[in-house]
């Protein structure tokens, strides 16, 4: 173990004289360092939430009144496609596992650099690539694709949506699926291969758990939905009839590849989220994580059941076995009240430190478990055929996809902001975006529950006074507006931290794991030493001797568990 740590010691020596390769915006277009590139993601993601949050604004202006001229119809469809499209495909998942995963993932397991960064690389200019390539379809001749963020035929066909904004659209999704594909290989090559001598597998950090899985959920799912999406381009372009009937194709084939992607997808969004909020629990609780060895069975049951799940979409379509999907849909329910219980656990008792990271963590906690629950509603066929298309299953959606990413997304910014700059954000302009962003969130959605029960069908543009919908939609837009305000505190935030920075030193929040054992911001290749890893909290032991969660010493020995403090 000793010879061990004194290579990788060697291994992760920094080059002499300090500054390693280009500096200024040749190093961000020429990098093939992991830390750029997360930033790369982070940064760039970020840019799209704000585009994909001016779209949602539009939106809800549309809707505050019954019969909203603030734009066509057709511009009305274009808008929620692509407000939908950039929030999933270009936010949401890239700014955890492209961002996060990229930047924090090897330095929790002690590694240098991704297993292959000039495929990382390649990785981020395809994602950019694909997002410039999504927007350019507002200024081509038919305006974007205005068929959903689902693309479901025959409404993607070329009949039903010609001109070349749609096809821009496929493309961006092929483009931004190889990007992901790319990633995922990357991440579980690193996880398996270059762990730090001691960095078994049941040591490694939640967070990291949660990527590998999620990386292998993407293997799985995004060959299918970047295969259906050449299949739609061959129908509205080669003469194919995949999905058209005439042709003897069929429209439900695409929900089902669609779904197949589409499922596993919803978990491939969270799982990363989940990750944060399990690596900010344990800190802010100056307790190890509660059921750990339980918490990654319940990651991979989740991972298992997920792909098994898709056709609880199709429900109204008639063409699904409902008691096996339903049953299914309810079982995957249990894993995910596992995880739920655990971070309970973790915080149980806990000298809980009510910080910024903390209190987005537990809105995450909130908003998830609350959409959750109308999750395990809409999986019962009765319940989802009453509700099916209609503004209850926006709001949940919202509430699980849109409330994890937001809430666990900015917990993990606020966290890992002084690992990304040696800079702290300020505590009291973050409490504020906190408590704005959580009412102004579920002023937003929770409404819209209400009008779904009434009956108010999603993707429609105007709604008649006799909907009695009125006043919710105006409560819902008023929420989004205020949302958009607490965005505005943190950009705020953002540029006071810059211009008049607080170091932050190596390890603010006392964290428990590799990252904290390197500088802020980490040097070229991470570290320049390593702690000894003989537990799942290897900072915590060298920073804690006293309270050490081991049971081994250096050689091997026996040593007695202290109870962790």
């Amino acid at each position: 173990m000793t010879i061990a740590e004194e290579r990788s010691e060697l291994a992760h020596e920094p080059e002499a004289g300090g500054q390693h390769g280009p500096t200024g915006i040749y190093k961000w277009l020429t990098s093939t360092d992991h830390k750029v590139i997360g930033k790369n993601y982070m940064y760039t993601s970020l840019v799209f939430l704000m585009i994909a949050g001016a779209m949602a604004m539009i939106i809800r202006a549309q809707l505050v009144q019954p019969d909203g001229h603030i734009v066509s119809q057709q511009m009305y469809n274009e808008l929620f496609t692509i407000h939908g499209s950039m929030m999933l495909y270009l936010f949401a998942g890239p700014f955890a596992f492209g961002g996060f995963a990229n930047f924090i993932l090897p330095l929790q397991i002690g590694a240098p650099d991704m297993a292959f960064p000039r495929l990382n690389a390649l990785s981020y200019w395809l994602y950019l690539t694909g997002g410039t390539t999504m927007l350019m379809g507002f200024f081509v001749n038919g305006g974007a694709a205005a068929f959903g963020w689902v693309s479901y035929a025959p409404l993607s066909s070329y009949t039903n949506s010609p001109g070349p904004g749609p096809d821009l659209w496929i493309v961006a999704i092929i483009l931004t699926g190889f990007s992901g594909i790319f990633t995922a290989v990357n991440l579980v090559t690193t996880a398996f291969y270059l762990r730090a001598p001691g960095m078994t597998m049941f040591r490694m950090p939640i967070f990291t758990w949660n990527m590998v899985v999620t990386g292998i959920l993407i293997l799985i799912a995004f060959p299918i939905l970047t295969a259906a999406m050449v299949m739609l381009y061959a129908d509205r372009h080669l003469g194919t009839h995949f999905f058209t009937v005439a042709g003897g194709g069929s429209p439900v084939m695409w929900q089902n590849l669609f779904w197949f992607f589409g499922h596993p997808e919803v978990y491939i969004l969270a799982l990363p989220y989940f990750g944060i909020a399990s690596e900010i629990f344990p800190v802010f609780a100056k307790k190890p994580i509660f059921g750990y060895k339980g918490l990654v069975f319940a990651t991979l049951a989740i991972a298992g059941l997920s792909t098994g799940v898709w056709a609880h979409h199709m429900y109204t379509t008639g063409t699904v076995l409902l008691p096996f999907f339903a049953a299914l849909s309810l079982l995957i329910a249990v894993p995910t009240g596992i995880k739920v219980f655990t971070w309970i656990g973790t915080l149980w008792g806990g000298n809980l430190q009510f910080r910024v990271p903390l209190l987005f963590a537990l809105g995450f906690l909130v908003t998830f478990t609350m959409g959750g629950f109308s999750g395990v509603m809409l999986a019962s066929p009765p319940f989802d055929f009453a509700v099916h298309d209609t503004y209850f299953v926006v709001a949940h959606f919202h509430q699980v996809l849109a409330g994890t990413a937001i809430f666990a997304g900015f917990a993990g910014f606020y966290y890992w902001y002084p690992k990304l700059t040696g800079r702290m954000m300020r505590e009291g302009l973050g409490k504020l975006q906190f408590w704005i962003a959580f009412i102004a969130f579920n002023m937003t959605f929770i409404p819209q529950y209400l009008a779904g029960l009434r009956g108010m069908p999603r993707r429609i543009p105007v709604y008649l006074v006799s909907d009695h919908v009125t006043f919710l939609n105006q409560v819902s837009s008023v929420g989004a507006f205020l949302t958009g305000f607490s965005f505005l505190i943190w950009l705020l935030n953002v540029w006071i931290s810059w211009r008049r920075p607080i170091p932050a030193g190596d390890n603010p929040w006392d964290g428990h794991t590799l990252e904290w054992a390197t500088s802020s911001p980490p040097p070229h290749h991470n570290f320049t030493s390593l702690p000894p890893i003989r537990s799942q909290r290897p900072v915590w032991d060298k920073n804690h001797p006293e309270y050490a969660d081991y049971t081994t010493d250096h050689d091997g020995t026996p040593k007695k568990e202290v109870e962790p403090q």
